[in-house]
């Protein structure tokens, strides 16, 4: 086992009660090959922003996986900007009953999805689309997730409307949180543990709290 590897899951181990998560050891185990994969293909592929295997487990992983109290059981969701696979992997990792469909328009990272599910034995739960959430129709689902969408405010009004009556699952900060509340958006908001300002923002549209 690479000494990155043994970080990571030690910090998975060590902080996943904050977050109120007690994850079986294969879970445990698929999320590291997901960072081994991460870890392996940023230098070219900018996944994501530098970080030690410490700051990996919590901002990205453990951070991702507070979304599940919001998805029930047997749910599908459509994660936006998918990315390096944050939110959607680790939640299709850490529950078997959950279907994802990842849209993400930058192809290289839309193929890097492909062998991330591939590897983190996701096939036949999750699938790619390689477009901009805007030039799809909506899929068939539930909810929307959206971490790290570039623009995230500028496209929010697009995105709401898009989203239909889909519960909204959106990561972000301040920021975000004021222009969901300057569109009128009725938002339930959770701070992520071990941070200051980052939040999950939850919207069941059409739906009061």
């Amino acid at each position: 086992m690479s000494s990155h590897r043994e970080e990571f899951i030690n910090a998975i181990e060590l902080h996943q009660s904050a977050f109120g998560l007690e994850l079986a050891s294969d879970v445990v185990a698929r999320l590291a090959d997901h960072f081994d994969l991460v870890t392996e293909h940023n230098p070219l592929l900018h996944l994501t922003g530098p970080s030690t295997p410490d700051e990996f487990a919590i901002r990205h992983v453990l951070e991702s996986l507070t979304m599940l109290e919001f998805l029930p059981r047997g749910v599908k969701f459509a994660d936006i900007g998918s990315g390096a696979g944050f939110p959607a992997i680790p939640c299709l990792i850490a529950r078997d009953d959950l279907r994802g469909v990842l849209i993400e328009s930058k192809e290289k990272k839309a193929v890097f999805l492909q062998s991330a599910i591939s590897k983190c034995e996701l096939n036949g739960r999750a699938e790619v689309i390689t477009k901009q959430f805007a030039e799809t129709p909506r899929p068939d689902v539930s909810h929307v997730s959206c971490r790290a969408l570039d623009r995230f405010t500028q496209h929010l009004p697009k995105l709401i409307k898009w989203s239909g009556r889909s519960t909204l699952l959106f990561f972000g900060g301040p920021a975000l949180r004021d222009e969901m509340q300057r569109l009128g958006i009725n938002i339930e908001e959770r701070l992520m543990p071990l941070s200051e300002q980052r939040y999950l923002f939850i919207s069941r549209q059409g739906r009061s709290f």
